[in-house]
């Protein structure tokens, strides 16, 4: 279904991932509308599939998962298979936040969060004893800059 998107549909999206916990009359205020128009537009949106689920961002090192690494990697393994069991490890560990298939001399990047280095060899020594890989390199982020979910819209 293709969905036209004005720039009302904008500046709700706009307010939406800035928020999506604010009223529909915080929205209306803020796009310049009432709130039924407002909850047409969202409603419209979200059977579009441009909405999708709501969620709530929750602080990582506040719950003690201070350690992210990036991992990247190589396999010399291209079955369907092969692709099958590795989705699904990924898919079975929490601590993927974000996998990600690549172009170039890298398979594939991982987004990993855990408390800390320790928790990091207990994910890798699953994976590794779930499904072949040819090499891993893990790469420890010193500093968050920029982290968000909010497109340019």
């Amino acid at each position: 279904m293709t969905v036209r998107i004005d720039e009302t549909d904008r500046k709700i999206l706009a307010q939406l991932q800035r928020d999506a916990s604010q009223s529909l009359d915080d929205i209306a205020r803020e796009v310049g509308s009432s709130k039924t128009p407002v909850w047409n537009r969202i409603r419209k949106l979200r059977e579009a599939g441009v909405i999708g689920q709501q969620t709530v961002v929750l602080d990582s090192e506040a719950l003690g998962f201070e350690a992210c690494f990036f991992v990247l990697i190589r396999t010399s393994e291209h079955e369907a298979a092969w692709q099958a069991a590795f989705l699904k490890a990924l898919k079975d560990r929490p601590e993927v936040q974000e996998a990600h298939r690549l172009a170039g001399d890298i398979d594939y990047i991982l987004k990993v969060r855990v408390k800390n280095a320790r928790a990091y060899d207990v994910f890798y020594q699953a994976l590794i004893s779930e499904v072949k890989v040819h090499n891993v390199t893990a790469l420890l982020s010193m500093e968050e800059i920029k982290s968000t979910t909010m497109l340019p819209i």
